[in-house]
């Protein structure tokens, strides 16, 4: 899957701009806070339908300015396709494949495959559980629409029991009623999480010693109050005083976690910044062998000045992992202050074809552009 080009307007502090991207590496080059990250959230909101650092909508539109909208032209599978986001300020957003609006975004998610790493990331491991949760999600929804479907159905039934318990609601088949829904879509987000973290787990640890250049071992965990055989029903009827106590529900799938190890201890513990890093981003990059094994399509990868903290030996496998001419990767979008790194990595892929941009105060500039 290619994105051939994009037309952003009015998002973030770019006012507009009409990108033609090559179809291997694009670099996009310039100082801190000039809008690189910007150019790579546009198109990660044509994907997801949603800010990478979760701002919300509005967040997003250019100051001042009424409404955005983004444009992006691809090819996947041999086939083109056109698709429009746009959103007016207290309005509901709009997103059009082809110009046909979805009925639900929901339809959207899994379409265009994509995975971004940023210093942002650092969250996995020092955020709270909420942030993996996220990204076991986000993961295993693009693949599975099942999935996709039970977690929306879950969150729905999750808010209608904590808002009972809010409003000290005490009837028991209403309360029943809710929590056979929770535990019946529960069950379905156990079992493919379980499994997630089985199938995810090994292609991590490649990526990891790629990186690392052996010496570290990894090791990821799955963290469920449903251990030991108690179904989502059980949890609910135990803790359903408690939870009246406390104003919300305290124990199921919604609280799950991913625990993360380095060399047998907890790594939010003992990991420096360099192995922080280097997990996160060998978490991203299983991330998407992973999608692209599931999906049959090849990701756009992004990488938002991902050499920070990482010494020099890293540095340089990175390159030699992302930049192999005949590797997993297809097209790649890289910002970077420093031009060199760029420039080591264009000269990697050899003829893969790349485009080099220019970023200041959210103007784009394309400076230069092979296939």
């Amino acid at each position: 899957m290619v994105l051939e080009h994009i037309s952003i307007l009015n998002f973030k502090n770019i006012a507009e701009a009409r990108l033609d991207f090559s179809s291997g590496v694009n670099c996009l080059i310039g100082n801190n806070g000039q809008g690189k990250t910007n150019v790579l959230d546009a198109i990660h909101y044509l994907s997801y339908c949603r800010c990478f650092a979760g701002v919300n909508d509005s967040g997003v539109i250019r100051h001042g300015e009424p409404f955005m909208m983004l444009q992006g032209h691809y090819r996947r599978h041999g086939n083109e396709e056109d698709i429009t986001l746009s959103y007016q300020r207290g309005k509901r957003k709009v997103v059009k494949r082809n110009e046909k609006e979805y009925k639900r975004l929901s339809q959207h998610i899994g379409l265009l495959p994509l995975v971004m790493i940023s210093p942002m990331d650092w969250d996995l491991i020092r955020g709270a559980g909420e942030e993996r949760r996220r990204l076991m999600d986000q993961i295993i929804s693009q693949g599975d629409k099942e999935y996709l479907d039970a977690l929306i159905r879950y969150n729905k039934a999750l808010e209608q029991r904590n808002s009972m318990i809010r409003h000290e609601m005490t009837d028991p088949l209403l309360f029943e009623t809710v929590e056979r829904a929770l535990d019946e879509h529960a069950s379905l987000i156990h079992t493919r999480r379980a499994e997630w973290v089985e199938q995810f787990l090994p292609i991590f640890m490649n990526y990891y010693g790629a990186i690392a250049g052996g010496g570290e071992k990894v090791r990821l965990g799955y963290k469920t109050h449903l251990e030991g055989g108690k179904s989502m029903l059980q949890l609910l009827n135990e803790n359903r005083q408690r939870d009246i106590a406390i104003g919300y529900t305290t124990r199921g799938v919604h609280r799950d976690d991913i625990e993360l190890w380095l060399d047998g201890h907890s790594m939010r513990r003992v990991g420096s910044q360099g192995q922080c890093k280097t997990y996160t981003i060998a978490l991203r990059l299983a991330q998407f062998e992973f999608l692209k094994q599931r999906t049959s399509t090849t990701p756009i990868l992004l990488l938002d000045d991902i050499f920070d903290k990482l010494d020099a030996s890293r540095v340089e496998n990175i390159m030699a992992v992302v930049s192999q001419p005949e590797g997993p990767f297809g097209q790649i979008f890289i910002t970077d202050t420093n031009r060199t790194h760029l420039d080591h990595i264009v000269a990697r892929t050899g003829d893969a074809g790349y485009a080099m941009m220019h970023v200041e105060g959210g103007v784009v500039t394309q400076q230069e552009k092979t296939s």
